[in-house]
């Protein structure tokens, strides 16, 4: 009896500290446990600055999603570099447009559409659904799913392919919960998604994440496939003409 209660003693001590190291790993940037099993990328902006891009393609990041543009008139400084660069280093690559409640939809799609190139073998467009508002000029949208759709329409009209939708738990429960029949990039942090878990492809699992190549903290991603899951991902857009 006592060699087992031993055993079990020793049992739950490795398993504590096998938790408390998957914790502090996941709170040092490194690895989220859940999300290990999928194939990793990350999303990246101007706030970056100058990446190294061989150097993050070479520490287990297959795919970048690359902002490109807000609202109906900004566009990201890094955009071009950052498009040209992760195509160079042989990532995967996609842009996203941060949307805002305080422009319409169609003129928010018209800034994208003259920023982003349609090229062969780019991930999806995808649509960044997180601003709450309020507006500094102007109402607020009061029909976002509506506004949503026409910016997704209008760009799956010119690249061939429909956008995804980046969420957050507080935006989807507020404006998208009536929102069907699209594909979700949903951010949960350390934790699996727990809504739309039928409906998610990429699941943001880290937002002070640490990779070669940036020099502070990054978004870390995981794609919900395998190798030729994320390769036909990547190879649904309509080739440029």
């Amino acid at each position: 009896m006592m060699i087992a209660r031993r055993h079990l003693l020793l049992a739950l001590i490795a398993t504590a500290a096998l938790a408390a190291g998957a914790v502090a790993a996941a709170a040092g940037g490194w690895w989220t446990p859940w999300a290990s099993r999928y194939i990793q990328g990350v999303d990246v902006s101007h706030h970056q600055g100058a990446i190294d891009w061989p150097s993050l393609a070479a520490d287990n990041v297959a795919f970048a999603y690359i902002k490109a543009t807000e609202g109906a008139d900004h566009v990201d400084t890094r955009f071009e570099y950052n498009w040209r660069e992760a195509k160079a280093a042989g990532l995967y690559r996609g842009a996203y447009h941060f949307f805002t409640l305080c422009q319409p939809g169609a003129r928010q799609a018209s800034n994208f559409i003259a920023v982003v190139p349609r090229v062969e073998g780019a991930l999806p467009p995808a649509l960044d659904l997180e601003h709450m508002g309020p507006c500094r000029e102007g109402p607020t949208m009061t029909n976002v799913i509506a506004e949503a759709r026409i910016f997704m329409d209008r760009l799956e009209a010119h690249y061939g392919v429909r956008p995804i939708i980046y969420t957050t738990r507080e935006f989807h429960d507020a404006h998208l919960r009536e929102l069907q029949g699209e594909r979700f990039w949903i951010r949960s942090i350390a934790t699996p998604p727990n809504f739309r878990q039928n409906d998610w492809i990429i699941w943001q699992h880290h937002n002070r994440g640490h990779r070669r190549g940036i020099s502070g903290p990054v978004d870390l991603n995981a794609f919900r496939g395998d190798a030729a899951a994320l390769a036909m991902f990547a190879s649904s857009a309509r080739p440029p003409t």
